[in-house]
Order: C-alpha cells, then sequence, then structure tokens
C-alpha cells in the first residue's frame, strides 16, 4: 500500500491509496472478474487489451458488476439488467447515474489499485 496525492486545480491535492492487486492479471479479454480491495469489491475488466476498474457494486441494487455480461465495454449487471460503460462508468440508462471507476497502474512489481484516502487523515 502506498499513499500518493493527485493534484487538482490551483495546487490542492486529493489523497489516494496504491493497493496491489495482482502481479499479474489472468482475466481473459472480454470478462471481467471480482476482487476485495480495502474491504469494497471492485469489478476488473479487460477490454482491447486494456483493463478498467471499477466499484463492484451495482449503484442500483448492489448486484456483483463483475459477474455480469461484458459486450464490448458495456457490463450488464445480472440482477436486473443494469447497463455501464466500464471505461467510464456511466450508466447507459442515464448520464447522471454513475458507478465510481478507480486507476489501474501497473509497473515492475505488478497492477495497482489506486482508491481514495478516506481516512481524512492528511500527510
Amino acid at each position: 500500500m502506498d499513499v500518493e496525492c493527485s493534484e487538482l486545480s490551483e495546487g490542492a491535492c486529493e489523497m489516494s491509496i496504491r493497493y496491489k492487486v495482482a502481479d499479474q492479471f489472468e482475466i481473459p479479454e472480454g470478462t471481467g472478474q471480482e476482487f476485495v480491495v480495502a474491504d469494497k469489491v471492485i469489478a476488473i475488466f479487460h477490454v482491447d487489451g486494456d483493463y478498467y476498474a471499477m466499484d463492484g457494486l451495482c449503484p442500483h441494487a448492489g448486484g456483483p458488476i463483475g459477474t455480469g455480461h461484458l459486450r464490448g465495454c458495456i457490463v450488464t449487471c445480472p440482477w436486473h439488467g443494469w447497463q455501464f460503460d466500464v471505461t467510464t462508468g456511466e450508466s447507459k440508462l442515464s448520464r447522471v447515474i454513475k458507478s465510481a471507476t478507480f486507476p489501474l497502474v501497473r509497473d515492475a512489481e505488478g497492477w495497482w489499485l489506486e482508491l481514495p484516502d478516506k481516512s481524512g487523515a492528511s500527510s
């Protein structure tokens, strides 16, 4: 786990924490997989050679987004059919509805997921 600061406007800083997710992903192209990171369910999808991470629980009723059907970059929640673009988190029903997305970073040590630091601590 690493703590980082992402610059916002006018020198402001939003803290994020990097969590190691995997040394290497073995998620087949065109599918997703669920991970638990810092007590949060995260869905990671493999689309066109890239990986995308989003909240693993559907904002509608908490369905398991990571186990949903993926077609292109659109995942369908298996519980009630809500659809989201895994690259942006936007709902196909309404742009107002959005699922949180999170940066994935790859380095020599593996794959890292960046989550906002909700602890309220500042350094």
